[in-house]
């Protein structure tokens, strides 16, 4: 299948494979991005970019994930994929259910419950030493569907002791979504001893007390795409890397960029992960950036990398299943890496050409690198750390990495049978063209 506009995934509305806005009425649009444009995210100090873009999206008061508390769907009952014609009578029952909730996005998993999260528990049993108790956690679990599949799939599948000696925490920064996963979990009652909610940022290192340094998974679906990146701008492509601050101007109400000298520790070690000298375009575009300088602006995963530091401290003996984008279409955001800053109202979307036009109504999401979180993950398990001298260090343990589309994946680990049309259309592994899985495991070799 094509790229295109619609994606039947996680954010991308439903209606918005036409992008003639106008044929849809929007009566309360203008009047929503009134009110949203009066709200003052950030104080009189300038900010870095991250730190914009965390206030816009998860702000108790202001940010958009508060502002818009039925932005993740939960569908009622899974859907009967064996009982549609094709993708025509897909589309149509998308149509239909988007139309009726009136929510934001569904994501894979919910759209594809229970097959998608059986697939990821069945990559987690083939993949992990049973020999010891069996603990998951999963970062930002969404409505709980994940969790209870998962759940679902290990206790009818899995050897009963597994089950009976599992553990699995959600970490949760919204608390109305803490409370849905438990509902969601509690529809079996014997996942309720296994199953716990902490409700905290994940990234937060002060939140992972008395964690005990064992084997253990940690799932995050579509996590990756909302965490706060950082913005850096140079003059041109020879000139050094300045990072870029957002700031309030008392003669303006909009907000602009101020760009200072690399200061900031994180961003710095962003960049020399970005910039190491294994990367296969390097070389080529230094060349090229001699020839034609120009102004750049680059996106850096600061919030991954973030999020990977603490990982990799607390839990170094972790394996990680991540899925996300790995490409989005139509971003009129510049730069490298740039994100997709989108709104939704009746069905239909619009998109910002500026991240500072989020003022808390706007979904802010990235494409994943899946080669840069590769490498932002071995040096963050200590392999790809950098000595003084520029070496690469041999410290900490390599790890086992595998990236695939979700296609492949779902073929390897899933069940497609069941998310196949009568005609042998499967939107499981014919639409998801722009989504990956990455997989890393541990292992003790360090030569």
């Amino acid at each position: 299948m094509a790229l295109v506009r619609y994606f039947p995934c996680r954010k991308i509305p439903l209606l918005s494979w036409s992008r003639n806005v106008d044929q849809f009425e929007l009566p309360s649009l203008g009047s929503l991005r009134a009110f949203f444009s009066t709200q003052k995210l950030i104080g009189d100090e300038p900010v870095l970019v991250r730190d914009f873009i965390h206030t816009a999206l998860y702000d108790p008061q202001k940010g958009y994930f508060s502002q818009r508390s039925k932005s993740v769907g939960v569908l009622e009952r899974s859907i009967k994929f064996n009982q549609l014609e094709g993708r025509k009578a897909y589309m149509k029952l998308l149509e239909k259910v988007y139309k009726q909730s009136d929510i934001s996005w569904f994501t894979p998993v919910e759209l594809f419950k229970p097959w998608y999260a059986h697939g990821i528990a069945e990559a987690i049993l083939r993949t992990t030493n049973l020999s010891v108790p069996l603990k998951i956690y999963e970062i930002g679990g969404g409505s709980g569907t994940c969790a209870k599949g998962v759940l679902d799939y290990i206790m009818l599948n899995a050897p009963e002791r597994i089950y009976n000696n599992m553990s699995y925490t959600s970490i949760e920064i919204s608390p109305s979504l803490a409370k849905i996963q438990k509902e969601t979990v509690a529809q079996v009652g014997s996942h309720l001893s296994k199953f716990r909610v902490e409700c905290r940022d994940a990234s937060d290192l002060s939140g992972w007390k008395n964690v005990e340094q064992q084997p253990c998974w940690v799932i995050m679906l579509e996590v990756l795409d909302n965490l706060p990146h950082d913005l850096v701008y140079s003059k041109s492509q020879v000139s050094p890397w300045m990072e870029v601050l957002v700031e309030n101007k008392p003669e303006s109400e909009a907000l602009s960029e101020l760009y200072k000298p690399l200061e900031d520790p994180l961003i710095k070690r962003c960049i020399e992960i970005v910039e190491h000298e294994d990367d296969p375009v390097s070389k080529p575009k230094e060349i090229w950036s001699k020839l034609f300088p120009k102004p750049r602006r680059s996106w850096l995963p600061t919030g991954c990398l973030k999020l990977l530091e603490v990982l990799h401290a607390k839990l170094p003996k972790m394996s990680l299943i991540a899925s996300d984008f790995s490409f989005l279409p139509d971003v009129k955001v510049s730069g490298e890496r740039a994100p997709l800053v989108s709104t939704k109202k009746d069905g239909c979307s619009s998109d910002y050409s500026s991240y500072l036009d989020a003022k808390g109504d706007a979904d802010i999401f990235f494409p994943t690198d899946f080669w840069l979180l590769e490498r932002m993950d071995h040096y963050c398990s200590g392999w790809r750390k950098m000595e003084k001298d520029g070496t690469p260090s041999k410290k900490g343990r390599k790890r086992r990495t595998l990236t695939l589309d979700t296609s492949a994946f779902m073929d390897e680990f899933g069940l497609p049978s069941k998310t196949r049309t009568k005609d042998g259309y499967n939107p499981l592994l014919d639409d998801f063209k722009n989504t990956k899985f990455y997989l890393s495991v541990p292992t003790h070799n360090t030569k």
